[in-house]
């Protein structure tokens, strides 16, 4: 009952009759979120952001504490988002393909159970790769500080494009449309790989 309640509620906005009548309608409009028509839209989500249809119903938009606003929640989406294509695709290409030679065979195992062969077999390799990782990320902090202080960086612009990708407002919906797909393919094969121990793609018919 209180689901068809949110749903008749914005049908029921444009029945209400006002004083100013039509203006007063598109301002009540304006001020709701597209993808949530039944809140009101976060004050700092105005639609200027790729991807950006006001969905933020915990309020993380409006953090602003301890160096995280939205300048830092935004470079965090798009990392993540590269991030989890990277691991989605590798994922998919170790199991269709198999692993880099000298390194350990899934044999019918999902790619999590793997990965402590893996450590087992290179912990110098896994560990050197956390090291990286470190570096990179104090790396990327100092620049997203200074871009954040100086407005001269978005959020994402590492000014990487070796293939020449033109840069264009429907390329970067692509990117963070795809990258929120990602976090949640990446999520479940991690998800299931620990729950079945079985390859992602043999859970596909389950």
């Amino acid at each position: 009952m209180m689901m068809l309640a949110f749903l008749l509620l914005p049908a029921a906005y444009g029945f209400v009759t006002t004083p100013n009548g039509g203006q007063a309608l598109t301002v009540r409009a304006a001020e709701m979120s597209k993808a949530l028509p039944f809140l009101t839209k976060p004050k700092l989500l105005d639609g200027t952001m790729a991807g950006d249809v006001g969905f933020d119903p915990l309020g993380l938009s409006e953090i602003d504490d301890v160096g995280i606003d939205l300048y830092w929640m935004r470079e965090a989406e798009i990392k993540h988002g590269r991030v989890a294509m990277l691991a989605t695709a590798g994922i998919l290409f170790v199991e269709i393909f198999g692993p880099l030679p000298g390194w350990p065979l899934a044999e019918g195992r999902s790619q999590m159970d793997v990965f402590w062969d893996a450590w087992d077999e290179h912990p110098n390799a896994i560990t050197s790769a956390f090291l990286v990782i470190g570096i990179v990320e104090i790396i990327m902090g100092v620049a997203i500080t200074q871009g954040r202080e100086t407005g001269k960086r978005a959020p994402g612009d590492w000014g990487f494009n070796p293939i020449g990708f033109k840069v264009t407002e429907d390329m970067a919906m692509k990117e963070i449309a795809n990258g929120r797909l990602a976090m949640w393919a990446a999520a479940g094969m991690i998800l299931q790989g620990v729950i079945t121990h079985k390859p992602c793609l043999e859970n596909i018919p389950l």
